[in-house]
């Protein structure tokens, strides 16, 4: 038996007499003229519509406004001196990160060229550095990047070493430090970050001057933090409006050329835009949705990217938003979330009251062997699925002298909800005793 006939990996050269590199070279070859054009067919520079790029200011649109606004906050920083604090809101995809990148990064280019100050600017996702230590030993690491004996490990220190290291990097290399905290209101330690870097130079802890840029989507942010903290803060407060579907529309035409020529039909930005207005001006939104259908025409050897692609990456979103919402979620609350699809779903109405998710609820509960909870902690968890945008609640009158309630009903379509909810297992035995019929008849009775 031969070593083919066995199995057995043979060198491509071997019994050829050719050189067995050569031989493989000229196979990869041939697999990669297969697998890879030398020019992607649908993309030019695709990395335009990346979340994390930083455009040119011309491609920055409907924030000509809050971009001078932040700038005026950060000028006294291009002579050496200390900058304002800022705090942004808005809503996610409204620009508050992408203008704060834009405009420390031309702050930090003047203060250079102009002064001959070392400015040194740090971005800090806070959904990702959510304790004080990691925060801080972030800062210090992407700061030290220009290099100093100073050793910044990523865990191993308390948290004071942590500060006395970054203080050390700041004076050793920048006259003037600019932290942005991007969604500061998920850092679990947000008050002791906030004052002692805003602290730090009173303190006697560093020679530097440093400013702080927040960003949150939640505008009673600053309320809730220790009133030592806000004395220390001493904050400007800019808010970014959500884009509207013009300016969606202007910012998708300003980086269409991440496309090939001709490869979008005159529909798709039209459609991108409208699908994101739809969603509080989301631009992160409406890019995500071009490049995704760039993406399905390419996948599907397709030569222009239509409305069709369009439509079906709008929905792809739908799903891995939704997924990404309530993924997590406790099983308690995604029963509740699951009841209110069935409702939808069973008796083709769109609203319902509390009394009517609790009992099906109830029923769902005693199919898959879980236990019930009261109505008033099911009317908790249906304020937090409220909250994370997952249903929207809304008060109702039942007219003179009936009192008043809430009538819920999904954001999202309720065939999605249902499919990607039944995704957890724990929710198997749903249908294990009724079929999907007969569950809508018994909801429908319930009501």
């Amino acid at each position: 038996m031969t070593s083919e006939e066995k199995g057995e990996l043979t060198d491509p050269g071997e019994g050829t007499g050719d050189d067995p590199g050569t031989t493989e070279a000229a196979t990869l070859d041939a697999a990669a003229a297969e697998l890879f054009p030398d020019e992607h067919p649908i993309f030019a520079r695709k990395e335009l519509l990346q979340i994390g790029h930083i455009p040119e200011g011309d491609r920055i649109v409907g924030r000509d406004e809050e971009i001078q606004s932040l700038a005026n906050q950060l000028i006294d920083a291009t002579q050496g001196n200390s900058p304002e604090n800022v705090i942004i809101y808005g809503k996610t995809g409204t620009g508050k990160s992408l203008v704060s990148k834009y405009v420390t990064r031309v702050t930090k280019w003047k203060a250079e060229r102009d002064s001959d100050v070392s400015v040194g600017t740090v971005y800090i996702d806070c959904a990702e550095d959510t304790t004080e230590a990691q925060t801080i030993a972030t800062i210090a690491s992407s700061l030290n990047n220009a290099g100093t004996e100073i050793s910044i490990p990523p865990t191993g220190l308390s948290t004071g070493q942590y500060y006395k290291r970054l203080w050390s990097v700041m004076d050793a290399l920048h006259d003037v430090v600019i932290v942005i905290l991007d969604e500061v209101d998920m850092l679990d330690d947000d008050d002791k970050v906030v004052m002692k870097l805003t602290r730090a130079e009173e303190a006697g802890k560093v020679d530097c001057d440093i400013g702080l840029i927040a960003i949150s989507n939640k505008i009673q942010y600053v309320e809730g933090l220790d009133e030592r903290v806000k004395s220390s803060f001493q904050e400007t407060e800019l808010f970014f409006p959500p884009y509207d579907a013009n300016q969606l529309r202007e910012i998708m035409r300003n980086r269409a050329d991440a496309f090939r020529e001709d490869v979008l039909t005159d529909d798709v930005i039209p459609l991108c835009a409208a699908f994101a207005a739809q969603e509080h001006g989301d631009a992160r939104r409406a890019l995500d949705i071009l490049r995704n259908a760039g993406k399905l025409a390419y996948e599907r050897g397709e030569e222009q990217v239509t409305e069709v692609h369009v439509r079906d990456a709008q929905d792809l979103a739908e799903k891995e938003r939704f997924r990404e919402l309530i993924g997590e979620a406790p099983t308690q609350s995604k029963a509740v979330v699951l009841s209110l699809a069935l409702l939808t779903i069973s008796t083709e109405e769109d609203t319902f009251t509390t009394g009517d998710i609790f009992a099906v609820y109830k029923f769902i509960c005693t199919q898959v062997d879980m236990d019930t909870l009261s109505e008033r902690r099911v009317r908790d968890l249906i304020s937090e699925q409220n909250f994370l945008e997952i249903l929207y609640s809304e008060p109702r009158s039942r007219g003179r002298g009936g009192g008043r309630y809430n009538a819920h009903r999904l954001i999202d379509d309720a065939g999605l909800v249902k499919e990607t909810i039944l995704e957890d297992s724990r929710f198997d035995q749903l249908f294990s005793d009724v079929s999907e019929d007969e569950l809508g008849r018994v909801i429908q009775s319930r009501v």
